[in-house]
Formats: C-alpha cells, sequence, structure tokens
C-alpha cells in the first residue's frame, strides 16, 4: 500500500488556565504559565499546514485538572484536523477524583472525540488513515497503596497483543507516555532516571518486535531524543512548557518503494506574549533549578563522587540538563578528571563508537 502522510506531535503541554496554576514555581521545571500561548502559537503553525492529524502523547494538563481538561477538549475541537490523546501521570494523578483533579477512570469520557470510542477503557485501537493503525496505551498504573507507577497492567498487554495480531497489514503507529527505551545512558537504573521509564517496557518491547512494529511515539522526559532497540524507533518530544518549547512535524510516506521515510522536522517557540525571550529565559529557568539535580547525579552511582568533591563541578554543569533537553548536543568538559569526562559525554548525542550521530530533531529515518 502507498503511503504519504503528515501529522504534527505536541508533547507534554501541561495545559494550565491562570486560575488553576499553583504557587510551586520554584520547585517545578516547567514554565506553565506560557501554556496557552505556546501551545496557540504552535496550532497556528500546524493549522496553517495541511496536515492529516495531531498526536498529543501525554501530560496534556498542570496537574488533572477538570477545567484545564476541558478547556483542550474544546480547542483540539476546533482544529481542521484530528487530534488523538492518550494520559500522561499528570493528567490522572490520583486513582479517584479529587478536589482539584479528575479520576483517572473520566479520562476516556473527556477524550471521545479524540481516540477513545469505549468511554470505559483506558487505552485504544483506531484506524486513522487508510493502512494505519494508532494504538494509543494507557502507562498509568496505581498500587494497592494509590502510588501512581509507570507500567502496563496485563489486561492491556493482553489486548495489545491480540491487535497487533490482526493488524499485520498495516503500518501502526504506537503512543505512550512513559519512556520504552532509553534516552539517557543508563536510565532504567538510575534513580533519576528510572521513574520516567516504563517498569516493563521489556515486555511491551517483546510484543512491538514480534509483530514488527517500528514507530513509538512518548514524552514524559521533556527532552528531544530519538532512541532505537534493534529496529525500533522511540520518537520523544520534549515539552512545549519547558526549553526549548519543541514540536515536531513528521511526513510518512513509501512512494513506490518497500521501504517507509520517516522525515522528522522540529519547531521550537522562541516568544510568546509577555516573555519576549522565552528561549533564553526558560532556559535560565532550568538552570537556576539544576544544582540539587546535579548533586545527585555526581553522588549517586556509578560516579559516587563525596559531596565535598561533587560540588566543585555543579556550576560548569548549570545548563547540563538543558542541553540535553534541546537535542542533539555534544557534551566536552575538558577540565573535568577522565571519569567524569567519559560520563558526561556519553550523554550526549554519539552513536556506539563515540561519532557525532544528531537525530533528535531533524532527521529522515528508513524503516522496511
Amino acid at each position: 500500500m502507498n503511503l504519504d502522510f503528515r501529522f504534527g506531535v505536541i508533547s507534554d503541554p501541561h495545559i494550565a488556565l491562570p486560575q488553576t496554576i499553583s504557587n510551586n514555581g520554584k520547585k517545578r521545571f516547567h514554565l506553565v504559565e506560557v501554556s496557552i500561548s505556546a501551545l496557540e502559537q504552535a496550532l497556528e503553525h500546524l493549522e496553517s499546514l495541511d496536515l492529516d492529524f495531531l498526536l498529543l502523547p501525554g501530560d496534556l494538563t498542570q496537574n488533572g485538572e477538570p477545567a484545564n481538561h476541558q478547556w483542550l477538549v474544546e480547542r483540539l475541537a476546533r482544529l481542521p484536523f484530528p487530534a488523538y490523546v492518550i494520559p500522561g501521570n499528570h493528567d490522572v494523578p490520583s486513582l479517584l477524583a479529587t478536589e482539584s483533579a479528575i479520576a483517572i477512570a473520566d479520562f476516556p469520557e473527556y477524550y471521545q472525540q479524540f481516540g477513545y470510542q469505549n468511554s470505559s477503557q483506558l487505552y485504544y485501537s483506531r484506524e486513522i488513515l487508510p493502512g494505519v493503525q494508532l494504538i494509543g496505551l494507557n502507562s498509568n498504573l496505581f498500587d494497592s497503596e494509590g502510588t501512581q507507577l509507570g507500567f502496563l497492567d496485563a489486561e492491556q498487554l493482553e489486548w495489545l497483543e491480540s491487535c497487533l495480531a490482526n493488524l499485520r497489514d498495516k503500518l501502526v503507529l504506537v503512543a505512550v507516555h512513559h519512556n520504552v527505551i532509553e534516552h539517557l545512558p543508563g536510565q532504567s537504573r538510575h534513580p533519576l532516571g528510572q521513574r520516567y521509564m516504563l517498569g516493563n517496557s521489556q515486555e511491551l518491547l517483546s510484543i512491538l518486535k514480534k509483530y514488527q512494529v517500528q514507530l513509538l511515539f512518548t514524552g514524559h522526559l521533556h527532552v528531544q531524543d530519538i532512541a532505537q532497540s534493534d529496529d525500533i524507533y522511540e520518537i520523544c518530544t520534549g515539552s512545549l512548557v519547558s526549553y526549548p518549547h519543541p514540536y515536531r512535524i513528521i511526513r510518512v510516506s513509501n512512494q513506490d518503494a518497500e521501504d517507509l521515510s520517516v522525515k522528522i522536522e522540529s519547531h521550537q517557540i522562541t516568544s510568546v506574549p509577555g516573555w519576549p525571550d522565552l528561549a533564553t529565559t526558560s532556559r535560565e529557568f532550568l538552570g537556576d533549578r539544576s544544582d540539587k539535580f546535579m548533586m545527585s547525579l555526581l553522588t549517586c552511582s556509578p560516579l559516587n563522587l563525596d559531596p565535598q568533591e561533587a560540588v566543585k563541578y555543579v556550576p560548569q554543569l548549570r545548563y547540563f540538563w538543558a542541553d540535553i533537553a534541546q537535542g542533539d548536543t555534544i557534551f566536552d568538559f575538558p577540565e573535568f578528571p577522565d571519569q567524569l569526562q567519559e560520563y558526561f559525554s556519553a550523554f550526549g548525542a554519539i552513536d556506539d563508537q563515540g561519532r557525532s550521530q544528531l537525530i533528535d530533531n531533524q532527521v529522515n529515518l528508513t524503516i522496511n
């Protein structure tokens, strides 16, 4: 089947109406104050294009507020193309409804126009174009104590496999909020990174490989990064309310050839009303909050530096997370000891041989 379609990806927009914005600016790492203006600007661009659909892989709202969900539903309904969503951890922060957030079971009811045909099921499978199937998964699970986890329950995995068994003649796109493939060195083992990973990612990967699903779309980590496991590409899109405020436009086509071309373009919101230099402001915003994160990275395994030693390197790492978030960064800290040099360079845009590999923002992938 000949395919040629184009779609947008906006992840982690964290929509927050002004009256819902919480007063914890010093603790959070994203600028929800620009959530609506940044989304409007991105949508204005996407609406000017001949897109087939828009995909939003979770964290649609600040913290699951009904008013924020309702605002987004009404805005997406005005788009000239279909939009498809999945829940992120911020969209359903608790199992049951609270004074400030919807219950997880309420999510499909809000988004019936945007993927969810069954209002009692938190995941779905839909043919969105002839020969193209979108599977939206729910990676939010609550344990017996009410703690939110990134995990796919057994029932959902069984459902997924039964769906894929009947879709062998279609191109399947899978969206899930939590990361499935590591985007950072040792992400699934490090306490700072593993909370962004799907707890049973290997089970999901096994199913995707079995049925030759090759395109996976995630968010959650707030970074621009494309990771690969065998023939599967995971396209993680950064947050629209965090530096560098990115979104993507993706074209998939085969032009009568056997292999599919997946052309990925990335765009950034650099200014919005009231924030004329958003890029610089948000980069500094992350830098101002980097010390504690960098100390943890330096003192945890595998570096295990003494705090008195670690604190010496923190100033040089002020923009380390911002540089990861923008993607395609090569890290070089010549003033660091060899051990630290090697460790931090591994976070850069390099392949297994240490060669530059700039694929996070603008790239043309080939899948078969």
